[in-house]
């Protein structure tokens, strides 16, 4: 990993840092739910007997897989390609160039092209989370090396990385809350990279140095995930060999990865293993290192082969796949890069049984030397990630529309709460609440959400007070800072009674060290997401067992239960209320007001990034639309990079909100606020 920039270091390390705190009983209790989820999910794969029954189990996986990755455009927009400039060395030219792989996004790439006359079978580059992405030094060795023996190799920047960063410097990372900006649009890196490496392959077939039928793709590390992938997509690859990149889909849980490699809902469908054998009966070697994170180690390899093994085998196809290992760390060495051009001969060329063929002699170059825009030389209007997933989701949103009368508004809030529910939020758990217990009141209520999930509701004032109005106030951050809000305190002085609450994964249930980068729940987000189920709406359904809990220990409801959130917990108290209709009350304080954004998120959560929620539902806006005629107070509100929304652009933005209001003619249930008028709150809420 000695090439690695110091941000992929911190994605990939397979152990926690030196000084890392451990976690504790209780915050262990959400990984192993996930744990448990996950092992349920995919308790009862095994390979396929026949040819027959992997081509039905092939038809399915593929319609996941879509599914999980995101729309891809319906047409193919122009290529476009341009060349910048020109190296001449010997053996191969380099070409730095551009090409579109969707309207207005634009790839670069070098086009490493061997000086012999004729077709050539060509392999595609994939860069990982190498610093100077595609420009590495550690990257180049793998494009100049096959080009030196014959190759054509074009080798490309990923969304966000290398040249295609939000800034015009080399370096930046696309994962955490930069890739995030896609979620919302039912979008995932994971599956624009898998789109635009097809576009590449549609570019390399515009060559007519290129052999189209002789094409391979290669990458270590994110770029070994991106040919995995890819690979098992496009059946267009000859020849797959991904590097220090697959393991297993369980093994991620409890660890760190890039976004870039998160599949939402991947292990409600597949393992890893079922992605190789997509590959079958094409040429696949899997290249693993025994100094590695556990999440891509032989051992957990091992387990991915062995079901793509079987795959290959209804294929009669059993040498078409290989599992190479060395005594190695982390990275593509020249024995790794040596092993490829065997499997490339092999599998491209018809030549040899597969085994190693000696790297030439090469130099690499200086990383600027090779830039498509030198130094600050990028069109300024060049698109990013979150600009990008922002006309996506205000494209989703233009196509939104309310409906022009009540009858019709309440017929589609219907839809849109199932929607939410089971599309965007994951779905709720099935069956019935199991009481917690006589446990006095208000003392505290002890609960079990789920298996393993166990919360506690702690009562903030006195006994005296009107049982009648349930006011649960939520801080993602921690129930104590929860208790020492303003809007606490004065909810407290104005009856009601204020319970608090840790979340799961939330305040001292939190996981250690989960922060990375701007998102404080990174790995635990991320979790969720694997098993399909987001982490807001796991949040949505601790409150939902919340209230359900308190209706087994009263023997009935309180007249008005309020939701309030503070923060990110905004997002969560909304989508609360509008996928359960018995809170009465709701009010978000200083949330998140939309979740488009052209700058990547700043002080929310990954864990409120549910995938599609744009897509199917909406913005914050309609999530509170479905909570009338009952009481929203939107108290201040943030748009994704941080900046406080304006009293006119707080109704602005909520307008979808006061439209659905005014159908339903519940004057007066909707209240816009300043985030600081704490009184006004607490007076909304009577």
């Amino acid at each position: 990993m000695r090439s690695l920039g110091l941000l992929c270091i911190a994605i990939l390390a397979s152990s926690p840092p030196l000084f890392a705190q451990p976690p504790n009983e209780r915050q262990r209790e959400y990984l192993s739910f996930i744990h448990a989820q996950a092992a349920q999910l995919r308790a009862a794969d095994k390979p396929p007997a026949t040819r027959a029954e992997w081509d039905a189990r092939r038809r399915d996986l593929r319609d996941n897989l879509q599914h999980a990755f995101g729309p891809f455009p319906e047409k193919a927009c122009p290529l476009e390609p341009k060349v910048l400039g020109v190296l001449q060395r010997d053996g191969y030219r380099v070409e730095k160039l551009i090409f579109q792989t969707m309207p207005g996004v634009w790839m670069t790439a070098s086009a490493y092209v061997p000086d012999k006359p004729g077709k050539h079978p060509a392999l595609l580059a994939v860069h990982g989370h190498w610093r100077g992405a595609r420009l590495d030094p550690a990257v180049q060795k793998r494009c100049i090396g096959p080009a030196k023996l014959g190759y054509f190799v074009l080798a490309v920047d990923a969304f966000g990385a290398g040249e295609r960063g939000l800034a015009k410097n080399l370096g930046e990372y696309h994962g955490e809350m930069v890739a995030a900006t896609l979620l919302p649009t039912g979008m995932t890196l994971a599956g624009i990279q898998v789109y635009e490496n097809m576009r590449a392959v549609d570019y390399l077939l515009t060559r007519p140095e290129v052999d189209a039928k002789k094409i391979a793709i290669t990458g270590a590390s994110g770029g070994g995930n991106q040919s995995m992938y890819a690979g098992a997509w496009d059946d267009r690859f000859g020849a797959v060999v991904p590097v220090c990149s697959v393991g297993n889909y369980q093994a991620y849980l409890g660890r760190a990865c890039c976004m870039c490699e998160v599949v939402p809902g991947a292990l409600r469908f597949t393992e890893e293993g079922g992605i190789l054998g997509l590959t079958a009966p094409r040429g696949l070697m899997v290249i693993n290192v025994t100094k590695d994170g556990v999440q891509f180690s032989i051992p957990e390899a091992k387990k991915s082969l062995a079901f793509a093994s079987g795959v290959y085998k209804v294929h009669d196809k059993p040498d078409s796949i290989r599992h190479t290992t060395f005594d190695w760390h982390h990275d593509y060495s020249q024995a790794m890069r040596e092993a490829l051009y065997g499997w490339l001969a092999k599998h491209l060329k018809g030549e040899g049984d597969g085994s190693p063929i000696p790297d030439p002699p090469m130099k690499t170059e200086d990383p600027e030397a090779l830039r498509c825009f030198p130094g600050d030389t990028r069109p300024a209007d060049w698109m990013t990630i979150p600009k990008f997933a922002a006309a996506e989701g205000r494209r989703l949103l233009a196509a939104r529309k309310i409906p022009k009368d009540a009858a019709a508004w309440r017929v589609d809030s219907i839809k849109l709460r199932s929607t939410l529910v089971e599309k965007v939020l994951g779905g709720y758990p099935k069956g019935p609440f199991e009481s917690p217990g006589d446990q006095g009141k208000p003392a505290t209520i002890f609960y079990q959400s789920e298996p393993g999930i166990w919360l506690k509701a702690t009562p903030r004032s006195g006994l005296q007070l009107d049982q009648g109005r349930l006011a649960i106030v939520l801080d993602l951050d921690g129930e104590e800072k929860a208790a020492q809000s303003s809007i606490a305190k004065a909810l407290d002085k104005d009856g009601w009674i204020v319970r608090t609450i840790d979340l799961r994964a939330t305040g001292a249930l939190a996981w250690p060290n989960d922060k990375i980068g701007g998102a404080p729940d990174h790995n635990t987000a991320q979790w969720g997401l694997w098993i399909g189920r987001p982490l807001l709406g796991q949040w949505t359904f601790d409150l939902r067992r919340l209230v359900d809990a308190v209706e087994t220990l009263d023997g009935k409801l309180p007249k008005q239960i309020a939701v309030v959130g503070h923060g990110p917990a905004g997002v969560v108290a909304l989508t609360a209320a509008a996928a359960d209709t018995r809170i009465t009350h709701v009010v978000a304080v200083d949330s998140l007001a939309s979740y488009v954004t052209d700058a990547p998120y700043k002080n929310q959560r990954l864990g409120l990034m549910a995938p599609g929620m744009l897509r199917e539902v909406g913005d914050v806006a309609h999530l509170a639309a479905l909570c009338l005629p009952r009481r929203v107070v939107i108290a201040g509100g943030v748009f994704g990079d941080g900046t406080k929304l304006t009293a006119a652009e707080l109704q602005k933005t909520f307008a979808p909100t006061a439209q659905v209001s005014t159908l339903l003619k519940s004057d007066g249930a909707l209240q816009l606020l300043s985030s600081d008028d704490t009184n006004g709150v607490a007076k909304a809420l009577r």
